[in-house]
């Protein structure tokens, strides 16, 4: 791991400006607040995997950002790559003093954060596909432009990992389901801006379910994410552990976090995990 201060390819792509760390920190690194450090690094395998490995010599509201990531990975072990400098490649050390079993939520609740912030810093309509992606349209179809991985770290923490794809160009989209802020007309894909506008969500919204000691309703999160889910109200087909499918309509997000869906015959079931397979475009 090497910091991306001082290094000879900083400014290789005009288009694409390194962050400003120092300004990031003077931004987000408060007294009081929730963020403690914030470090720049210009290439790794994994800040979800370097934050992890120092969960219990840290405290809660480490931030580490990469330039770009090498070995980036979402759910079930997919890779996450993309250019140097064409996105959001963040992960933030969380040691939620809430119930354990409510600590579900995070991934959910870091969507929320995103699709806010970047709603209003980046002037692009974001929604959320259960349980950890975020959508974006180009051209009127539905595209993947970012993705979250939780994962428990050390004795009481979990590391929550955000990648986002910003200037991604059309010929670099690793699938063609693939999307970018930039393919989204997004007024600003101004990397700084943008992860100060995340980081600021995130920490609202945390701190608001902390308080209400992880209770998704009464923090209002749970009524957020519905609002914002682009799940809902769909024909979906839930691929679960073990090969087994279920498909029906998704109708809901329980209070543990679960997608709530309707299968034939009028039965409903709460689905933990599983890939989700968007079978009809939204009413």
């Amino acid at each position: 791991m090497t910091s991306s201060q001082g290094s000879a390819g900083r400014w290789s792509d005009l288009d694409r400006p390194p962050l400003n760390a120092p300004a990031l920190r003077h931004a987000l690194v408060l007294p009081g607040g929730l963020w403690t450090s914030l470090d720049v690094v210009e290439s790794t395998g994994s800040t979800n995997s370097d934050l992890a490995a120092r969960a219990d010599e840290l405290p809660e509201g480490a931030v580490l950002v990469a330039e770009q990531q090498t070995s980036g990975r979402g759910r079930l072990d997919r890779t996450w790559t993309a250019p140097a400098r064409s996105g959001i490649f963040v992960s933030v050390l969380l040691k939620p003093a809430v119930p354990v079993h409510r600590w579900g939520w995070l991934p959910l609740l870091t969507g929320v954060a995103a699709a806010t912030g970047l709603g209003k810093a980046a002037g692009a309509a974001l929604s959320l596909k259960w349980p950890n992606d975020l959508l974006v349209k180009v051209g009127g179809e539905e595209r993947k432009t970012g993705g979250i991985l939780a994962e428990r770290a050390g004795a009481d923490g979990v590391v929550v990992g955000l990648g986002i794809n910003v200037t991604l160009r059309e010929d670099e989209l690793p699938v063609p389901a693939a999307g970018s802020l930039l393919l989204a007309d997004a007024v600003s894909t101004d990397r700084d801006t943008l992860l100060r506008a995340v980081l600021r969500s995130l920490e609202q919204w945390y701190g608001d379910w902390v308080r209400a000691d992880g209770d998704p309703a009464a923090s209002g999160l749970q009524q957020a994410y519905e609002a914002g889910c682009a799940t809902l109200g769909r024909r979906v087909r839930a691929d679960l552990p073990g090969e087994r499918m279920l498909e029906g309509d998704a109708v809901g997000v329980d209070g543990d976090g679960r997608l709530v869906v309707e299968t034939e015959g009028g039965g409903t079931e709460a689905v933990a995990a599983g890939d989700i397979v968007h079978l009809r475009a939204a009413d």
